[in-house]
């Protein structure tokens, strides 16, 4: 069909160019002067052209479908199953750990404290008389004059108080002589001529201490 169709189409444009042309051709005879008879001639001759289109050719009926034979259907293959290749992973096994027991705490009794140090040694000691017989017998022989005459006699006990210095800063009577010129003259002598080493604190450093003594007058 479609071949009919372009071949119809292209007498159909055939023929329209020949009636072109003999148009052309008319009018360059007419222009020149050709006859008109011959000019009309050819027109008539070309005019006539019979333009046939040319059958449709018929198409053919399309060819019975093959008979099909009764043919059992093919089996049912079951697809195979699916091949796993990775290996399945390990069983994770979920180890619960028992928190650990608290520490056990044993209470001991403290230890006791250390001793303290022991303390230094002390350096304190008391006044002593230094060179006691120089003294002593300057003291003697400070007799007084008044019992000296009257031939008095007598022990006086003394007990004085000696600063840092060795010396005797006071004096007093512990036990009286009976005779109140000897307990004087005691006192006055061991003020002006007595001497000491001074007493010691427990640094070993000077202090005042007291001392007793007694001073014996006799008369020769």
């Amino acid at each position: 069909m479609a071949y009919a169709d372009q071949q119809m189409s292209g007498n159909k444009i055939t023929a329209l160019v020949i009636v072109a042309l003999i148009h052309v051709f008319v009018g360059y005879a007419l222009v020149t002067g050709l006859a008109y008879e011959a000019a009309k001639k050819v027109i008539n001759k070309v005019t006539t052209v019979d333009i046939k289109e040319p059958e449709e050719p018929k198409e053919e009926p399309p060819p019975p479908p093959p008979k099909q034979e009764d043919t059992p259907p093919p089996p049912i293959v079951a697809p195979p199953p699916p091949i796993n290749i990775a290996p399945a992973p390990p069983p994770v096994q979920t180890v619960i750990t028992p928190p650990p027991p608290p520490p056990v705490v044993i209470q001991t009794a403290a230890p006791p404290p250390p001793p303290p140090p022991p303390p230094a040694p002390s350096k304190a000691r008391g006044a002593s008389p230094k060179r006691m017989s120089s003294w002593a017998g300057r003291i003697q022989a400070n007799y007084p004059t008044r019992a000296a005459r009257e031939g008095r006699e007598g022990r006086v006990g003394v007990r004085v108080t000696i600063d840092a210095e060795g010396r005797v800063s006071s004096c007093s009577v512990s036990s009286s002589s009976g005779s109140p010129d000897l307990d004087e003259a005691a006192c006055e002598g061991m003020e002006r001529y007595a001497r000491f080493d001074p007493a010691l604190n427990d640094a070993g450093n000077p202090t005042s201490g007291s001392y007793s003594t007694a001073i014996v007058y006799k008369l020769n």
